[in-house]
């Protein structure tokens, strides 16, 4: 029981003693996300913590997949570069993507991005 309760001690410890910027990247930061692709409408949700995310998207003829992202976050710029791997169906195949997110505020994130079923595409999200 003793150490079950210093070990609870020691990790809140540590996790207070990270800096707010990594501290923030334990917690899932949502966005939305709108484009066009051939003239059609496209739209994804997405999610990002540690450096990965997910984005499950809708693309041209009613084509829907999921990318798996890459983030690189680059120290004390809140500029964050990613490239990520995807898979649509609809024989759409593999998709690939790229594009960078900004933190535009406290708690608002901008970004813009490619994805070569969604095409171009702009994004808004959330930090908590």
């Amino acid at each position: 029981m003793k150490r079950i309760l210093l070990g609870g001690v020691v990790s809140s410890l540590l996790v207070l003693s990270v800096p707010g910027r990594a501290l923030s990247q334990l917690i899932p930061q949502p966005w939305v996300s709108v484009g066009a692709n051939q003239g059609d409408v496209t739209f994804s949700i997405g999610a990002r913590a540690l450096g990965f995310g997910v984005e499950l998207g809708r693309g041209p003829d009613d084509s829907t997949g999921v990318d798996a992202l890459g983030f690189v976050n680059l120290p004390f710029v809140p500029v964050s570069p990613y490239v990520g791997l995807g898979y649509y169906t609809e024989d759409e195949g593999v998709a690939f993507s790229g594009g960078v997110q900004l933190d535009a505020a406290d708690n608002l994130m901008l970004g813009v991005g490619y994805n070569s079923v969604r095409g171009v595409n702009g994004q808004v999200g959330v930090r908590f």
